[in-house]
C-alpha cells in the first residue's frame, strides 16, 4: 500500500526513531543499492499513483453509492402544505416540537429549494431545502 508521502516524493520516508536507535533498515543501507532503487521507483511512481487515483474513485464511488440508496427523494407540489424543522433557539426543552408551523409552498427554485408562506398569506423571508422540511398531512 502506497502512502501519501511515497506518492509525493518517490520512496518512503524514515522515521526520526529508526535512525537514532539504529534499525535494522538503517544498518542495511548502502548508497548504492538505494540508488538504484529509488530510479527503478521513480521509473514505477507514474503507475503507483494511477493506481491510487483509481482506488480513491472506487472508495468515492460506494460512498456515494451508500449515501444515495438511502436518501428518500422528496418533492413537494406548489400549494402543497409543509412542516418546517425548528431551530434550536425555538425549542423550549426537550420535549418541545422538532417541527413548526403550516407552510404553504410558493415556488420551487430547484435543487429541492423551496419558498414558502404561511397559510395567512405570509412570507417567508427566505427559502428552505428539503432536508428540512416535511410533509403536513391534514
Amino acid at each position: 500500500m502506497e502512502t501519501p508521502f511515497s506518492l509525493v516524493y518517490g520512496l518512503h520516508a524514515m522515521i526520526p526513531v529508526e535512525i537514532h536507535e539504529s534499525s535494522p533498515r538503517f544498518l542495511s543501507f548502502v548508497a548504492e543499492e538505494s540508488n538504484e532503487e529509488i530510479k527503478v521507483n521513480l521509473d514505477l511512481l507514474d503507475k503507483a499513483r494511477e493506481e491510487a487515483r483509481i482506488k480513491a474513485e472506487a472508495v468515492k464511488r460506494r460512498v456515494e453509492h451508500q449515501y444515495s440508496s438511502k436518501v428518500k427523494p422528496r418533492q413537494f407540489q406548489v400549494a402543497g402544505l409543509v412542516m418546517r424543522k425548528a431551530h434550536p433557539y425555538e425549542l423550549e426543552n426537550k420535549l418541545s416540537p422538532k417541527w413548526t408551523g403550516r407552510f404553504r409552498v410558493t415556488e420551487a427554485k430547484g435543487n429541492g429549494s423551496y419558498k414558502f408562506e404561511t397559510l395567512k398569506g405570509g412570507p417567508i423571508p427566505r427559502s428552505w431545502n428539503t432536508a428540512n422540511l416535511k410533509f403536513y398531512f391534514s
